[in-house]
């Protein structure tokens, strides 16, 4: 996620404890939330898939998914 979308969703965040937002900002907050979510979780999804555990004869195994 670019840098400054993510200065976005703060610079919202302060305008909102400062005023109520208008429901174009709330519709702007709602989505670059969803986006940074959405970056957050792709990020932790594709550090698991490099994650490895080592059993006890030294062999490498991928974490299995639930």
């Amino acid at each position: 996620m670019e840098q400054s979308r993510i200065d976005r969703i703060n610079e919202l965040a302060h305008i909102a404890k400062q005023r109520e937002l208008t429901p174009e900002e709330l519709a702007e907050r709602a989505e670059l939330r969803r986006e940074y979510i959405d970056a957050v979780k792709a990020s932790l999804t594709a550090n698991l898939d490099n994650t490895y555990i080592m059993d006890e004869k030294g062999n490498k195994r991928p974490l299995k998914k639930k």
